[in-house]
């Protein structure tokens, strides 16, 4: 039961225990700011408990039922000055936590016209009404309204905050999917292109080269020379189908059973094949390894592949004859793989052709894999390729889409929230296009609350100063009809109160007070005030029920 009252509650917001301790501290601190109120409205201690129990209640009701606490606070703080503080703590939980403007507009005008009207049956007896309600206007205005819209500019600011953070990262994860299919496509049309185009030239050369192979016109040593580029031409094959697969699909194709003898090995175990292919052809190609080998991740044990079989294919087209060195080094961090040929032992046997992107293409895939790679001219006409690849790299992976807003990360940490209520999000922030009328009529509507508020406003203070004026001023003919010794009843019935901030302490100055009277200071009303910057104070003594003396004098203003 326990915890289904807490559930209760805390309605469908999250409240944590430090939440409920906090609300608990904020209640007790209310409470006692409420007793000091009621100790300068001289309340009773049943009053006093009574106040706290409301502030308490209402401090934990507040989160559940946010429009019924409103109104039952401005209502109570009418009987109970100990609760008015509370007012300002039940308009901020309002403010932010009523759903729709119309609701939130209802809810606190209810609860001005409960303060306003209970405030006036409270203080009837005293017959001024209009200044009650003048009163508890800008109490309420002040308590109330302020905290209200203060909290709701705030709930709207956090609300649109999360709201355009969290449709930037649908948007960012959007474009992503776009790209990755625009991706996904272009690399289907490379494949296809590699397929049709590559896939028949290096059918027809192993067909060709079949057919040469069983010649029996050609020589011993030509027919090695053709097995070569037959086997060439397989393994191309091999890897033309690998390739076009992961173009494709983003998968290696699947090896038919009957070419798996031979499938085409693509790591740092494959460079010796390749040393001994060319060593096949007629090149002069020398291999060492030193250093403790050591397994690589699949990328940079492909990136070394790939960098060996394009410098050997570099110095077959632009150095012909040469002869080169290939060595791999395993270092403590990392692996160096060279490969260095002298210069050409004679011209070219006709036009190379070169796309010119190898070199590039080795660099962007040392890059990848957290390595380098280097390539230049050497001391007497040779060329040296070398690269350094990391053992433990990890391909680089589908980078993410840039941030353009930067709040990609804070859209990021928002997914695991709570979904997101688009259509509350719209009708609360009035997200729509607005016509031309509809933005007039809001500064319209703006205006006018501004312009009211400033009327009732000017209205509370001229009532204040009329009251006061009235209460305080007296008629030099009035002070003259009043004669010493008259009962007090009857003279106090004729003068005004005296209750006024104008006259305050204008009684202990003056002439001497007769000792053990009380005495009432009024200011002069028709002839307004003596010499030059000073006021004329009539004053009146009473004691035992009797007016016992009357004075005229001046006062500095």
């Amino acid at each position: 039961m326990t915890r289904a009252g807490r559930d209760w509650l805390k309605g469908p917001e999250p409240w944590t225990g430090r939440m409920l301790a906090g609300d608990l501290a904020l209640a007790g601190i209310l409470a006692l700011l409420g007793l000091g109120v009621e100790e300068l409205d001289k309340g009773s201690g049943r009053r006093m408990l009574a106040s706290a129990v409301v502030v308490l209640a209402l401090t934990l009701l507040r989160r559940r039922i946010p429009s019924t606490t409103l109104v039952a606070g401005s209502a109570v703080s009418a009987f109970l000055p100990g609760t008015v503080l509370i007012t300002a703590l039940l308009g901020w939980s309002a403010g932010r936590r009523i759903v729709g403007v119309g609701r939130a507009g209802a809810a606190f005008t209810l609860a001005f016209l409960a303060s306003v009207g209970l405030s006036v049956v409270h203080e009837w007896a005293q017959m001024r009404p209009l200044l009650v309600v003048v009163f508890s206007t800008l109490m309420f205005l002040a308590t109330t309204v302020m905290p209200g819209l203060a909290s709701r500019y705030w709930s709207q600011r956090r609300t649109l905050l999360r709201a355009l953070q969290e449709r930037n990262g649908q948007l960012l994860r959007e474009r992503a999917m776009v790209a990755g299919q625009a991706r996904l496509r272009e690399r289907q049309r490379i494949a296809q292109d590699m397929h049709d185009s590559l896939g028949h030239q290096l059918a027809l050369i192993s067909v060709h080269t079949g057919a040469l192979e069983v010649d029996p016109k050609i020589t011993d040593r030509q027919r090695e020379a053709v097995g070569v580029l037959r086997q060439a031409s397989v393994a191309a094959m091999h890897e033309l189908r690998e390739v076009v697969g992961i173009l494709r699909d983003g998968v290696e194709a699947p090896v038919p059973v009957e070419e798996a003898a031979q499938p085409a090995a693509r790591g740092v175990a494959g460079i010796a094949g390749v040393v001994e292919a060319a060593r096949g052809a007629g090149t002069d190609v020398r291999m060492s390894v030193s250093g403790q080998p050591r397994p690589l991740v699949a990328a940079c044990d492909h990136a070394a592949y790939r960098i060996v079989q394009e410098a050997l294919t570099n110095a077959y087209k632009h150095a012909p004859g040469a002869p080169i060195t290939v060595e791999l080094r395993y270092e403590d961090d990392s692996l160096v793989v060279e490969i260095a040929n002298g210069p050409a032992a004679g011209p070219g046997a006709g036009e190379v052709v070169s796309g010119g992107q190898g070199l590039t293409g080795l660099r962007e895939r040392a890059r990848l894999v957290g390595g380098m790679v280097y390539a230049g001219a050497v001391e007497g006409g040779g060329f040296r390729v070398a690269g350094v690849l990391p053992y433990g790299a990890e391909p680089a992976g589908v980078e993410d889409v840039a941030d353009d807003f930067g709040q990609q990360a804070q859209a990021r940490g928002l997914r695991g929230g709570p979904p997101m209520d688009w259509d509350a999000v719209d009708r609360e922030l009035a997200v729509r296009v607005r016509s031309r009328s509809g933005g007039f009529a809001l500064g319209c509507g703006i205006a006018f609350a501004a312009v009211v508020l400033m009327v009732i406003v000017l209205g509370a203070a001229v009532a204040l100063l009329v009251g006061s004026m009235s209460d305080a001023l007296l008629d030099r003919d009035e002070f003259d009809a009043v004669r010493v010794g008259e009962s007090e009843q009857a003279v106090r019935d004729r003068l005004p109160s005296g209750e006024s901030f104008l006259t305050a302490g204008a009684e202990g100055k003056g002439p001497p007070r007769p000792e053990g009277s009380q005495c009432l200071a009024l200011l002069a009303g028709d002839d307004g005030s003596g010499s030059l910057g000073t006021d004329l104070i009539f004053r009146f003594c009473f004691k035992d029920g009797k007016l016992v003396d009357k004075q005229a004098y001046e006062v500095k203003q």
